[in-house]
């Protein structure tokens, strides 16, 4: 599905998963990616979450084609040159295959072939950076899952689930209680009202 509650094609939204009006996605997924997706109604926390300039670090498990050597991992750490621009992991390193929901549809499969897995760490957002990081250094990607936006992380959640947070517990997570003291200064009585979501793994 898409990181919208509408699709202009017709293709599934989140209005499948989320029956809560006024929420919004602070940042997105694409629709072949899986995990961890945040919402919120709050315009300050989105901007706060899913603009480049604050660097959020966002954490994925990706299945790659091939067997991952530690030159790949120096590589993606280094930075690996892309069209729009350089761009590196925070982090990388090979771990073994997670234990995870099934994926509809399967990845491909090809014998002759291995596959294994890494974790990688980025701070920018750009459109599929994390595959074309991978395919830079040779390791095409077959699944791709976020399981960690800054302070917010995927546990606890089976595909399709959401887990609600309060503004403050949002802004204090991300050590922002100052700012939203100042806020809640200039606006008391919307506040109260307002939340910051989590969604489950999704595609």
């Amino acid at each position: 599905m898409v990181s919208r509650f509408l699709d202009d094609s017709g293709r599934p939204g989140l209005g499948r998963l989320i029956e809560r009006a006024g929420v919004y996605p602070a940042g997105r997924l694409d629709a072949d990616s899986e995990g961890l997706l945040l919402l919120t109604d709050d315009g300050a926390l989105q901007a706060r979450i899913s603009h480049p300039r604050h660097k959020l670090p966002k954490t994925y498990l990706v299945q790659v084609e091939g067997t991952v050597s530690a030159a790949e991992l120096a590589k993606l750490c280094a930075g690996v040159a892309l069209r729009d621009g350089p761009a590196r992991a925070l982090a990388a390193q090979a771990v073994p295959p997670p234990s995870l929901w099934p994926r509809q549809p399967p990845v491909r499969e090809r014998r002759q072939i291995p596959d294994s897995w890494l974790e990688l760490v980025i701070a920018e957002g750009r459109n599929r950076q994390v595959r074309r990081m991978t395919a830079a250094v040779g390791l095409p990607t077959l699944r791709l899952v976020r399981t960690r936006v800054g302070p917010w992380a995927l546990e606890g959640l089976a595909p399709g689930e959401w887990r609600e947070l309060s503004l403050a517990q949002s802004w204090a997570m991300l050590g922002s209680a100052a700012g939203i003291r100042s806020r809640r200064a200039a606006k008391p009585g919307q506040q109260a009202s307002r939340t910051g979501r989590a969604s489950g793994p999704r595609r």
